[in-house]
């Protein structure tokens, strides 16, 4: 069995939405410089007929794709499934600069709750950590210290 891979494997968060994708990728693409690559409702997927009518105009799948080369894809929780928010997780973010990093912070913070006011640590010069207005658990970075 071979190991070798011609791609770089790279984890893509997926992050699920109670009904308001659309409105938390947007926001995403806004306040982290971001550009929504496809957007697609659940009305638009082949064979539509087999979802409940009423989630026609809710995302089945959104992909955002961050400066530098970072991506993540989002959707609406069909309701079928049991939504029970999103715990366990955190999407960390790396930026050159402390400044870039506070600013993405005090925008995500927006509506959101502050869990680890922005400043510094012994990993990076900067670092905060945030619950954004959609539920969603961020961990900003700016200058990353060396450690060994």
């Amino acid at each position: 069995m071979s190991t070798a891979t011609s791609t770089m494997l790279q984890p893509i968060p997926y992050v699920s939405f109670p009904g308001n994708c659309a409105e938390a990728i947007a926001f995403y693409a806004e306040t982290l410089g971001g550009t929504i690559r496809h957007m697609m409702t659940f009305g638009d997927m082949p064979g539509p007929d087999q979802m409940p009518p009423e989630i026609a105009g809710k995302i089945m799948n959104a992909h955002l794709d961050f400066p530098g080369g970072g991506m993540m894809y989002g959707g609406d929780c069909p309701p079928h499934m049991d939504y029970k928010g999103i715990h366990g997780i955190g999407l960390a973010l790396k930026y050159d600069t402390i400044a870039e990093a506070e600013a993405a912070f005090n925008k995500l913070a927006e509506g959101g709750t502050i869990v680890m006011p922005f400043g510094p640590t012994f990993w990076a010069k900067g670092f905060g950590m945030v619950d954004d207005k959609f539920g969603v658990s961020w961990m900003l970075n700016g200058e990353m210290e060396h450690i060994s």
